[in-house]
């Protein structure tokens, strides 16, 4: 084999109280990497706005540390089309750091589990988040939603209930170039024990909801009163569209990752158009104009379909 295609899915982490914990797949975007053998090095082929020097491309540190790390003798050249938008909440960087670990694995028949995949598209979330972190990593790798154990990484993957919907409103805002590093610079450094108790407890909510297939339970435990507070100031109307989404029929709205997109999640059965319309319209209450996704938990990262 000398080429092989990989697509993964966009995802939404944290999902309120999960904070670097929670990740879902979810089928709003996807990314797509080739990786193909060559003679020597690493290069990137891309049409987008993305670096393509391999120390500061997501795909490119993954390729870098899998060859390393396996003693692998050929090039490779990295082709990459980005589907999901970068900066906006969706694990962009993962998507392309997952679709990469999950290819290389494949081309090079290594096997690998699971964890070991997770880990080596972990390394690329370092070129855009400046830290490791595998929430969206594991959420795009494995598909489905994930709960990420460290020290030492043990990720569970619980399968979604079939009903459960997400919408999505993803603000035309100019981010900053390094948003996930800016956005995680906001956050307390201490916590009151009342707030962490409160967080802890819609977070075991929000996991029985998923193992139950209840996404009822779910939506009502997606309260976060630590992190979204102090991140709300960045994203401009972000009170009027939760408010709106709310009273539209979604049962829990949050910031999806660090934002600036917000997600609300529902169930197939509510109006989700309705829900979209009413968040569109608490970004137009700030002057900002969005688009809306309605969309559902998504497969893992796995091979293009020819």
């Amino acid at each position: 084999m000398k080429s092989i295609s990989v697509k993964a899915p966009s995802s939404t982490a944290n999902l309120g109280p999960g904070f670097d914990v929670f990740g879902l797949a979810m089928d709003a975007f996807y990314d797509e990497v080739t990786l193909t053998k060559t003679k020597n090095g690493i290069t990137i082929v891309t049409e987008d706005n993305i670096p393509t020097n391999p120390e500061n491309n997501t795909a490119g540190l993954v390729v870098k540390n899998m060859i390393k790390k396996f003693k692998i003798k050929s090039g490779i050249e990295i082709k990459i089309k980005k589907g999901v938008p970068a900066g906006f909440g969706m694990g962009s960087s993962a998507a392309s750091a997952a679709a990469t670990a999950v290819a290389f694995d494949k081309l090079f028949g290594l096997k690998l589990d699971g964890n070991s995949l997770i880990e080596f598209a972990g390394y690329g979330e370092k070129a855009s988040a400046g830290t490791v972190h595998y929430d969206n990593v594991a959420a795009s790798v494995l598909g489905g939603f994930v709960i990420v154990k460290t020290d030492p990484l043990d990720v569970i993957r619980i399968e979604p209930p079939a009903n459960l919907r997400m919408c999505v409103a993803v603000p035309k805002l100019d981010v900053p170039k390094k948003k996930t590093k800016v956005s995680r610079g906001v956050i307390p450094k201490n916590v009151k024990l009342t707030d962490s108790v409160l967080n802890i407890s819609n977070a075991s909510a929000i996991v029985a909801g998923f193992m139950k297939k209840d996404p009822e339970l779910i939506g009502n435990s997606i309260k976060d009163v630590i992190v979204e507070p102090a991140r709300q100031h960045m994203i401009p109307g972000y009170a009027k569209v939760k408010e709106n989404a709310l009273k539209a029929g979604a049962l829990g709205v949050t910031i999806s990752g660090a934002g600036p997109s917000i997600i609300a999640f529902s169930q197939k059965s509510a109006n989700l158009k309705k829900i979209s319309l009413a968040m569109s319209k608490g970004f137009s209450s700030a002057n900002v104009k969005c688009q809306t996704i309605i969309c559902k938990p998504s497969k893992g990262a796995a091979n293009k379909k020819k």
